[in-house]
């Protein structure tokens, strides 16, 4: 206990932290470098990691700590696709830079959209999320310059002129197609790795208590001095802005478009609440275990076809009943184990 002679102070941390930071950093380098001497197959295969591992952070942010559900989050993948091509086809812009103004695009438009979902409570902002994403869906298909309801590919002009790419050859010796799978390797470990380190200086932040307050209880935040609207707003405008960003990569990786694939609920939010129940939802950690499972179940059980998507939610079933806070939840509390500590605690001043 604490006399009243002492003074206190919050405090965030562990007694891993420090460990964690220079294994988290080891890694990133050892990822840094893996395009160099790794197979293309491989290579591929962990840009899908990345961008599903980015989308299921946003997702946990606006669902497991602001308490916002949605699952129209497909809305600003889509619109970060077609912003790419847009701006790629149509304007002349670099695509590593369309990639970032595709999320910015993205981010402003989620302003008109969220004046409408806010006024949606529980099940009914869930379900308005969806209907949003699928008005944006339907506008799109209306674009014919980019396809229409078919869609289009990228030319291939394009996709052999990303930035870098005549640099990453002669420093390499490597073909076109290879070079620019290290550069869209390369942008999605940054996007990943950048989306962990965001949210997690969010979460450490005041905004970060904020948000928690109002996941727990939107009038007693209020009470506090919250201003719900405004944290909500920023967060929703956030998520959509990276968001935007992995869905432009996304397409600029896949070269082809369409309205059904760009704004597929299944595949952008269905996967990636999954990913993150699994994972454990509410932390930083639970989405990186999660998109790990995914992918090895995806890896090793995909051609089994619809068995696949059955056992996937078997699994997905059996852990909100046996252990509701996830894979990582289970092991944290049975451990003491946190490797991405924001929970604040009391700690007497010296």
């Amino acid at each position: 206990m604490y006399t009243s002679a002492q003074s206190v102070r919050a405090a965030v941390g562990g007694r891993f932290t420090r460990h964690t930071a220079f294994a988290g950093a080891a890694l990133l380098l050892l990822l840094v470098a893996l395009p160099t001497f790794a197979s293309r197959a491989l290579v591929q295969d962990l840009i899908f990691v990345f961008y599903m591992l980015a989308l299921a952070q946003y997702w946990n942010l606006l669902a497991g700590y602001a308490g916002l559900i949605s699952v129209g989050q497909q809305a600003f993948v889509g619109l970060g696709g077609y912003m790419l091509f847009a701006l790629t086809v149509i304007v002349g812009l670099d695509p590593l830079l369309a990639i970032a103004l595709a999320g910015v695009i993205a981010g402003l438009l989620a302003l008109p959209t969220a004046f409408v979902v806010f006024r949606l409570r529980g099940a009914y902002f869930a379900i308005g999320t969806w209907v949003v994403a699928e008005v944006y869906r339907l506008v799109l298909a209306q674009w014919k310059q980019l396809g229409g309801g078919t869609g289009t590919s990228l030319p291939p002009d394009i996709t052999n002129s990303v930035a870098g790419i005549e640099g990453v050859k002669a420093l390499f010796d490597a073909r076109t197609s290879a070079a620019r799978d290290m550069i869209l390797y390369w942008t999605a470990l940054v996007l990943a790795a950048g989306t962990i380190i965001a949210v997690y200086l969010i979460l450490r932040s005041r905004h970060g208590l904020a948000l928690a307050a109002i996941r727990d209880s939107e009038p007693a935040a209020a009470s506090a001095g919250v201003d719900n609207f405004r944290a909500k707003l920023s967060v929703y405008v956030a998520t959509a802005a990276g968001t935007g960003m992995v869905g432009a990569l996304i397409y600029l990786q896949k070269a082809r478009i369409s309205p059904d694939s760009a704004f597929a609920v299944l595949d952008w939010t269905a996967y990636v609440i999954l990913i993150v129940v699994i994972g454990g939802i509410g932390t930083i950690e639970g989405p990186i275990i999660g998109v790990l499972v995914f992918t090895l179940m995806q890896y090793y059980l995909a051609g089994y076809g619809t068995w696949y998507l059955i056992l996937l939610g078997a699994l997905a079933i059996l852990i909100m009943l046996f252990a509701p806070k996830g894979i990582w939840g289970y092991v944290s509390e049975r451990t003491n184990l946190v490797l991405f500590p924001i929970r604040r605690r009391l700690i007497a001043s010296e």
